[in-house]
């Protein structure tokens, strides 16, 4: 694939950053940047544009809990009406010690998947993706389990108990917070995390033949803002632990490079999760082929509730 036109949220720190200094540096021509603050991303692109002598850097300010704030991102998109190659949906952030939710009633760590959705479907709706695009959007180890303090809900037993079976309802609940959910920070991030893989199956199998969709973890990377909210036991705990094992860390660029070795993925891998290996926090990333990864009831379901939450859906239907 030519190296052109990139889009990436959360750009002004840690891995957002990283990565879309990075893709200056591999050739494409033009990375928009973006960030709650148009002021703070402005001096992004100023300062990355500084860095890499790369002057490719576009300024989009883009807060993903404002679906006002999408809107007018995707206004400004169309205006411009060049397609886009790489959508890389990166932001992020771990719960809060206390729940937070949005002004539209969604779980702090839930929301960035809604924006990134309203933000995608926006793009595939006004045909700003190119025909061989490529999307990838930040997951995490614990959406596949067996990472210490962290523990995804079981959708079905879940479902089974409070929703009479129906799933879409049951994950909605979990992206709201909402009646019967308890509030555990990391378990609201694994939740968060698997869900995201659950959309990106759904979504790659209602993209155009050509373009694909990846949910990708960078990886054990602690230097990032995206802590900022964390715990203290995870905040001075179990990451500070995490760093005195080798192997186990990496910085924000290694990290950002698994984004950009997923951009380069094809279409037989769309809609996959792909982490390091069980037990590996850095390294090389696989497919992750555990069965809860893989159900797709719980997949469609995640899909819909995200649909119904977010207000946003395709405006015409891919075959």
């Amino acid at each position: 694939m030519k190296h052109s036109f990139a889009l990436v949220t959360g750009t002004t720190s840690g891995l957002g950053y990283a990565a879309a200094s990075l893709l200056a540096t591999k050739g494409y021509s033009e990375v928009i940047v973006t960030g709650r603050s148009l002021a703070r991303v402005q001096e992004t692109a100023t300062q990355l544009a500084a860095e890499t002598k790369k002057q490719v850097f576009t300024p989009l300010e883009l807060d993903l809990d404002k679906p006002s704030s999408v809107q007018s991102a995707l206004a400004k998109l169309v205006n411009r009406n060049r397609p886009i190659d790489f959508l890389l949906l990166n932001a992020g952030l771990v719960p809060f010690k206390q729940r937070v939710l949005t002004a539209a009633g969604v779980e702090s760590s839930q929301a960035p998947l809604i924006g990134h959705h309203q933000l995608t479907v926006g793009l595939l709706n006004a045909n700003l993706l190119s025909p061989n695009a490529r999307i990838v959007i930040a997951g995490a180890e614990p959406a596949r389990g067996g990472v210490p303090m962290f523990k995804y809900t079981d959708l079905p037993a879940f479902a089974a108990k409070h929703h009479h079976g129906d799933r879409t309802a049951a994950v909605e609940a979990l992206i709201r917070n909402g009646p019967n959910v308890k509030y555990v920070p990391n378990n609201t991030y694994a939740d968060a995390k698997l869900i995201i893989a659950w959309w990106t199956a759904a979504l790659a199998r209602r993209l155009p033949s050509g373009m694909a969709v990846y949910a990708v973890s960078p990886g054990g990377a602690t230097d990032t803002k995206v802590v900022r909210s964390a715990g203290p036991a995870l905040k001075y705990l179990f990451i500070p632990i995490v760093n005195l094992i080798p192997g186990m860390n990496q910085t924000p660029e290694t990290a950002a490079r698994r984004y950009l070795q997923a951009s380069e993925f094809g279409t037989d891998v769309s809609g996959q999760f792909f982490a390091s290996a069980k037990g590996k926090f850095s390294g090389p990333i696989e497919v992750q082929r555990h069965p809860h990864l893989h159900n797709r009831a719980s997949q469609e379901a995640a899909w819909q509730a995200v649909v119904k939450v977010s207000g946003s859906d395709f405006s015409y239907q891919h075959t």
